[in-house]
């Protein structure tokens, strides 16, 4: 309860990736047209169900590892976290001009995999593919915990193959194909790269400015 109270509001930052998500949900159509980047490589991917479980796995991966960030190596949180933001947005213009599509797979009746796979399929159209925001994530994890103060090589292990389960997914599932899964490697490393190395009183002077204001406030009261 005290590790909460202490990072409630570093943790509310959190909420920016929902509200973004809405700006995903309007862009995920062909409306405006959609391309295909299929490549030979593609073609020899096979669709494997099994590798459902590490994509919906991306949802608690993604939420654990900024939670623990955010307690651990608050420097990286804000770092990792607005390389995301930043990230998401730029993605959502290339959808915007340039989108994408990926063919699905025929599915027939089959288990609980196949089940998880037709819940996936319905629930996100096959849309705003390149780059692939589960990749860029995914990397953005473990460019984190490498760069983090808690690091360890057995943390750096779990994270990554962890991360990498779900970048390959994305192919696997016939979700993304590999143009979309190189792109959101390189937009993840692009952006990580900018925001950890420029000055932290400078990139999140912000958070620490309404964090104060924030406490003064509740002080007050």
């Amino acid at each position: 309860m005290r590790i909460i109270k202490e990072n409630i509001l570093a943790l509310c930052l959190l909420l920016s990736i929902p509200l973004l998500n809405i700006i995903y949900q309007v862009l995920n159509h062909g409306e405006r047209g959609a391309r295909q980047l299929i490549t030979a490589v593609d073609h020899q991917i096979p669709f494997a169900e099994i590798f459902i479980v590490p994509y919906i796995l991306w949802y608690a991966f993604i939420f654990l590892m900024f939670i623990y960030f955010c307690v651990y190596d608050r420097a990286i949180y804000y770092r990792t976290l607005l390389s995301f933001c930043v990230g998401m947005l730029v993605c959502y213009v290339i959808y915007f001009f340039f989108q994408t599509t990926v063919p699905r797979p025929e599915l027939v009746e089959g288990g609980i995999l196949t089940k998880m796979v037709q819940y996936v399929y319905g629930a996100d159209q096959p849309f705003n593919c390149f780059p692939s925001i589960h990749v860029l994530s995914s990397y953005l994890m473990i460019l984190g915990i490498r760069h983090s103060k808690m690091w360890t090589i057995r943390k750096d292990i779990i994270v990554s193959t962890i991360a990498y389960s779900i970048i390959l997914s994305t192919l696997f599932v016939k979700q993304h194909v590999v143009l979309d899964v190189v792109a959101g490697i390189l937009l993840s490393s692009l952006l990580f790269k900018l925001f950890y190395y420029l000055e932290a009183e400078t990139v999140f002077s912000f958070f620490k400015r309404m964090f104060k204001t924030k406490l003064q406030s509740t002080e007050k009261s």
